[in-house]
Parts: structure tokens; sequence; C-alpha cells
């Protein structure tokens, strides 16, 4: 493939962006594509080379590249009546509607522009709400770039995970390991009355794709409700993505008392949301004491588009033809890995797919779950595959970013650029571009 195009531009971005990228995890190397534009389930690059794209804007393109007509028509009326306005539109009140119709968590909705926005604003609504301090998360989990989730270490030991965040902001943050129900219970043990909520993404999506073990969310939701803390569901991956239209707390059957949005919900425009019982959203200004606030929060575009994009996905077969290619794809990838690579994990659920590099495996792989880990217990993979993010970080983790990744590029698959994040299928991809996808797997692993 040629790239000379992106080269060039890469160029001239090192000189005005720091590293050339607006987000490091594009920053891949030599240099990434340039983008020039998506065609349904594909996009195609500055030097007019052509991917099949699994990326999907690392999760928002529900429905691919080419809005339907509905999702469109709805963008360019509220884009030509005007920018925005600094005042409340009825789109966002019925996106709001829909929100609270489907799923179970959600009584009331805050809009803001961003993940990290509702994660940041997430947080301060459970201390304010219960009076406390300390926020329970899992080690390897993603929260957005916020202070108070990028922590490391252990609840002992706490401590930042990045330049520019003081030691005593990780202090009132408790890390603990991702399906590790003992840990769960020895830290509400220790600090159960100064626990404001416990954040945790149903799926680890930010880690390789890990599914929560059975039993425990359900353990998560009883110690909340004993100690008097908010579980709080960051959704941001996993809303009407995972468990379609109620989200993963559907699929899984826990009901939190918070639940954070990204991605679909603004139909591939920047968005993020609050959404909980309305005893616990009215906290925030200005029916309570919780300052939240932005100038752009329910944009009326992004509320168009992302009201459109969840009526279009009700209204037809969105869900069962991405979870149904989903399925397709990992029981493909499974038959692929058990050839070539049996030590590595694939894993997903939906329209959720990755391979893990892990680096062991059982040697017996009959009966193991046919279409990604599960977490089946009988499984003969189950004390292999991963089950929190230091698993997963264990595995080929260079392997996978510095040969596997560049060499599905040159087959023309895009995935996202390294071990971690979660790849994603959408409306407009088809069986033979599955069928393209595994060929490609075929030759590089």
């Amino acid at each position: 493939m040629n790239h000379e195009e992106s080269r060039d531009l890469y160029g001239r971005a090192l000189s005005v962006l720091p590293g050339g990228v607006n987000s490091p995890v594009r920053a891949v190397r030599p240099y990434p594509f340039f983008v020039e534009r998506g065609e349904g389930a594909h996009v195609v690059d500055a030097d007019g080379n052509r991917y099949v794209d699994y990326v999907m804007g690392y999760g928002p393109l529900l429905l691919g590249h080419d809005l339907p007509d509905p999702v469109w028509s709805a963008v360019q009326s509220h884009a030509s009546a005007g920018p925005m306005y600094g005042a409340p539109t009825e789109v966002e009140v019925e996106l709001a509607e829909f929100v609270a119709r489907h799923v179970p968590s959600v009584e009331m909705v805050r809009f803001v522009n961003s993940g990290t926005e509702a994660t940041v604003s997430a947080v301060r609504l459970a201390r304010g709400y219960t009076g406390r301090d300390k926020v329970v998360v899992m080690q390897g989990g993603y929260h957005g770039a916020q202070e108070s989730t990028l922590v490391e270490g252990d609840a002992d030991h706490p401590q930042p995970s990045s330049k520019g965040i003081p030691a005593t902001f990780a202090e009132h943050t408790l890390p603990v390991p991702f399906n590790d129900e003992q840990a769960a219970r020895e830290v509400f043990e220790e600090h159960g009355e100064d626990i404001a909520g416990v954040l945790v993404e149903p799926y680890l999506g930010n880690k390789g794709i890990v599914a929560p073990v059975e039993g425990y969310h359900e353990t998560l939701r009883t110690l909340c409700d004993d100690h008097g803390s908010l579980l709080v569901f960051d959704e941001v991956i996993t809303g009407f993505r995972v468990g379609g239209l109620s989200c993963a707390q559907g699929k899984l059957g826990v009901t939190p008392d918070v639940t954070t949005f990204g991605k679909i919900i603004g139909g591939g425009f920047p968005v993020g949301a609050i959404g909980g019982r309305a005893e616990v959203m009215e906290s925030f200004t200005p029916t309570g004491d919780v300052f939240q606030a932005g100038t752009f929060s329910g944009h009326p575009v992004t509320m168009a588009a992302g009201l459109e994009t969840l009526r279009y996905a009700a209204e037809n077969d969105v869900y069962d033809h991405v979870n149904e290619l989903g399925e397709e794809l990992r029981e493909g990838l499974t038959d692929v890995v058990a050839d070539q690579a049996p030590g590595y994990t694939v894993a997903g659920t939906d329209s959720v797919f990755k391979v893990i590099f892990t680096r062991d495996g059982s040697r017996s792989l009959d009966d193991q779950c046919s279409a990604g880990c599960q977490q089946r217990p009988d499984c003969p993979r189950y004390d292999h595959c991963p089950k929190n993010g230091a698993d997963v970080a264990a595995g080929e983790t260079d392997r996978w970013e510095r040969l596997f990744w560049p060499a599905m590029k040159d087959e023309g698959v895009f995935l996202t650029a390294n071990q971690f994040e979660s790849q994603f299928l959408s409306y407009a991809h088809t069986e033979a571009d599955v069928e393209e996808t595994l060929e490609a797997y075929k030759r590089v692993l």
C-alpha cells in the first residue's frame, strides 16, 4: 500500500499537534494513516487505500458511516436551523424520554459532551448524593481522562497513573481487580462507611473485552445496598450496543443506581450522558447542590442524530443483524485461533469482538466457548481466559501492536490500534466483510 499522502500529513501534524495526533491511541507507528472518508463499513485513507473498518469511531457508529435517510435528514434539519442556542430544545427532551423508556436504571438524564465528562459528573454526583469521598474502581477499567479514575495500584496503595494529578486525589480512589468478589468485599469491610460508589464497566471494554464472571455484578449490587453506596455502570462503550436498547444492564439483569453513556447515543457526534434514579439525579443543579453545567450540553444536532439512530435501531433489524454477524465472526475467529494460535483468547459479545494474545491455553479445546469467552466455569479455557485487566496486560501486547496490527492493515482490515480497545461491527457490515476478515486473520496469525 502507498501511504505517501498520510506520511506527509503526519509530518505537518507533528509541527502543530503534540505527537501529531489529538488522542494518543491514534499515534500508531511509524505513523497513522489519515482518513479521507467513510463508506458504509469501510474507510478510505488519503492515499485512496480502502479498509474494512472495525474501529467504527471507537464504537459510536452502530449504523456505519453512511447514515440512513431519517438520521441524515434530522441532522441536516437541525444544523440548518442554527448551530446552537444556549436554550432548551424539544429534541433533547425526546432523546431523554427514549433513554428513560428503554434503560432499566434510568428515570432522568443529564446530557453532556463526552464520555469523560459523563463519568466526571457521575463521580461528583455519587459523592454529593452520599456525602462521602471514596470511589471504588476496577484495575484496568477506563472511565475517561479524569483525575478520580486515572489511578493505579490497589486499595491500600493507590497512586496517579498520569503526571499532573496530585497524589492526594488518588487517596480517595480504591482500585480492586475486576471479577474478584473477595477483593470487593474486603474493600467494603475496610472502607464501607466512606465509599460513595462503585464505578464499573459491565464488560471491561478498554482491556481487551473481559466479561464478568457469574454473580460478580450481583455482588457489587448487594455490597452497595448494604453500605448505602451507589452502583454506577459505565456504559459509554456498552450502552445501546451490548444488550440492545436495554444496554448491558438489561442483558446482565443487574440494575445500577446511575449509568453513564456516550458514543451511540450521539449518533456519531460528540456526546455523553448521566442517567439514573430521579431521587439521585435531582441532586444535580438546579434542583440540588451538585454543580454540573455545559455550554454545548444537549446540542440539537447531536440530540437529533442520537435520537434518530436509536429510533432506526428500534424499528429495524439492526441488533439482529450486528449481533448475528458478531457471533459469526467470533465463531470463525475461535476456529482460526484453535488451529493457528491456541494460546490466544477470542473475546466479545453481541457486536463487540477482540482476539487477545494471551500466552497460555488448555490443550483440550473441546466444548470451549464457541463465540468468545463467556467466563463459563465448565469451559476448558476458563482458568486461562482473562478475568481482569492485569490478565490482558500480561499478554503479548507488543506482538499485537508491532506485528499483528500493521499486517492486518496491509490486508485491508482496520482494527483498533492495540490489544486493549474493543472492536465493533455495524449495520453496514456484511457476511462478505466477515469472510474477508477471517481470511485475513488466517493469513496474518
